[in-house]
This record gives C-alpha cells, sequence and structure tokens, in this order.
C-alpha cells in the first residue's frame, strides 16, 4: 500500500475540524486525522507493506523547465537554491513535521526523493512491485498507474478514507473511456488548471476519450494530425498542429516516473513502534490521545 501523505493530510486537515489541538493550543487535526486515515486503511486492506510517499519537491525544475506554468499559482515564494515553497493554509504547514516524526516513531516507511514528488515515488514503487498494489491517494493524476494484469488499482477516498473508490480499468473505460495506461494521454489533451497544464484548446475530456478510441494514443492522433487521410475535423487538425511544442513535452511532465532513486528502507509494516519511548513523548505534546492509541492497537493486533 502505497500512501500519496500530503493528499491524504490535506484531506485531513480539512475534515477534521481545527479545535482539535494538542495541550499547547497548536492545532493538529491533520496529525490526528491522518494516523486515523492510516488505522482504518490497515484494519480494512491488512497491507504487508506501507509507504508513506512524501513530496521532497512538489514542484520540481525539471518539469517546470518544460512547462513553466506547471502549478504556478500555488507558488508562495520562489526559492532559487531549493523546492519552491508551495501555498498551504497557516496551520497545516506546522503539522507536517510532526506528521514526519510520529511516522518515523511508529515504524511506517516514511519516502521522499529529492527532485521529485510524491507521485514519482509511487509510480517507481509500483514499477517495481512483485504484487497487488493499493494506491491511496485523492489526486487523479495517479489513475495512470492503474493496471489490472499486475493487480495496480487507486483507491480514491470520497469521505474520509471509510468510503473509496476502488478505481480499477473497468471503472476507468466506463468514467472516461481508456484504460490506465490512456488516462496520462487523457489528462495531458484535456489539461488540467489545477496543476497549470493548459491542454489542447478546444479538446475537452469528451473529444480527447474519442480521439484516443480512435487513434490509440497520443503519437497515434499526432500521426493522424500530420496525415491528410484521416478523418479529423479541420479545427480539430489545426488545434493538434498548433500545440505540437505543448504535446512534445506534456507526457514527460504529466506522467509519472518510474525510475527514481528510492533509498533502501524496510517497508513492513510495523507491528511494534521503532521508538516506543520518543511516540510516548509525542503522544503526551501533541495530545495525539486516540488516534494513536487506535493506530497502535490496529498494528500490534
Amino acid at each position: 500500500m502505497l500512501l500519496d501523505t500530503a493528499s491524504l493530510y490535506f484531506r485531513a486537515y480539512f475534515g477534521v475540524p481545527d479545535s482539535v489541538k494538542a495541550p499547547d493550543g497548536t492545532p493538529v487535526n491533520a496529525v490526528r486525522g491522518l494516523l486515523d486515515f492510516i488505522d482504518r486503511l490497515v484494519k480494512d486492506h491488512r497491507p504487508d507493506l506501507l509507504v508513506a510517499c512524501m513530496d521532497a519537491d512538489w514542484r520540481p525544475h525539471w518539469r517546470v523547465e518544460l512547462i513553466p506554468s506547471y502549478k504556478a499559482h500555488r507558488v508562495a515564494e520562489e526559492r532559487p537554491a531549493g523546492p519552491d515553497q508551495e501555498e498551504v493554509p497557516d496551520t497545516l504547514s506546522p503539522q507536517v513535521p510532526v506528521i514526519e516524526t510520529v511516522l518515523d516513531a511508529l515504524g511506517i516507511a516514511r519516502v521522499g526523493v529529492p527532485g521529485y514528488e510524491a507521485d514519482d515515488v509511487i509510480g517507481t514503487y509500483t514499477a517495481r512491485a512483485t504484487g497487488p498494489v493499493d494506491i491511496v491517494t485523492g489526486d487523479r493524476d495517479l489513475y495512470q498507474l492503474v493496471d489490472d494484469a499486475r493487480g495496480v488499482r487507486v483507491l480514491y477516498p470520497l469521505k474520509g478514507v471509510g468510503t473509496l473508490q476502488l478505481t480499477d480499468e473497468a471503472w476507468l473505460r466506463e468514467k472516461y473511456g481508456v484504460d490506465g495506461a490512456g488516462y496520462a494521454d487523457l489528462a495531458l489533451l484535456r489539461g488540467d488548471p489545477s496543476d497549470g497544464l493548459p491542454g489542447v484548446p478546444g479538446i475537452g475530456e469528451k473529444t480527447a476519450a474519442k480521439l484516443l478510441a480512435e487513434y490509440g494514443d497520443l503519437a497515434g492522433i499526432q500521426a493522424a494530425a500530420a496525415d491528410p487521410a484521416a478523418k479529423l475535423t479541420p479545427t480539430q487538425r489545426r488545434r493538434l498542429t498548433e500545440a505540437e511544442p505543448y504535446l512534445a513535452v506534456a507526457p514527460k511532465v504529466v506522467r509519472v516516473a518510474g525510475d527514481v532513486p528510492l533509498p533502501d528502507v524496510p517497508t513492513e509494516l510495523p507491528h511494534a513502534p521503532r521508538d516506543p519511548a520518543a511516540l510516548k513523548e509525542l503522544a503526551a505534546r501533541w495530545g495525539l490521545g486516540g488516534s494513536l492509541d487506535r493506530l497502535l492497537s490496529t498494528l500490534t493486533a
């Protein structure tokens, strides 16, 4: 099981009241909400391996070089010497280091790689997996990894993590008309304002799905645009031709990396905390109460 950790703690932050606070009055709604999420996921799915995948760089420079608008509207501060600072709620940022230290004390693998997003870490673990993979994320971009033949599916939270949309290729075909491999092409053709991806003007989701059904993949669509005999409308042909500079770089930006240099860390689901003394101190300092107790009980059961 691979957790898109930032996606989940953002959902926890907005789903748990900010009246949930530590003894010193600091909000810990994202921390406790994430612990509750992990508890429910482990109870319901009992993974053998569990990795909390992190954004070491939420807006990698190599992606921005290819498409400068990539996530640009979410930048709070540009930092030439390191990752740009993302615009996040004031009371969420201080909770992220707490989440990290609690996961470390529990012994839950926490992996982020400089220069890469959590999506890329997830993509690489998925590529290396020798058995079924459940990816837990609120980010539809990761639908591109769904692969029935390899047992890779996305668990997409609809309400907390108690109600999950189990996304397999049958669901993708019914919803979008594509399989997992085709979803990235659909996404880059359609564009995504939330990620600053312009897409091909005039090519929406339905048109993109029809073109992919007709021509197979992005390369097939581009070949059709260059072929006067292909049954594209003049407007579609013009738009695709004008978008060639974007289409030349968009696949590398939209598709998750599968070759990230992952650290060699144990990923087995822990059955006892790695550092009980540190965990006890963290629980008292941050008032983690029942959320941590429930997760510990689930892990040690």
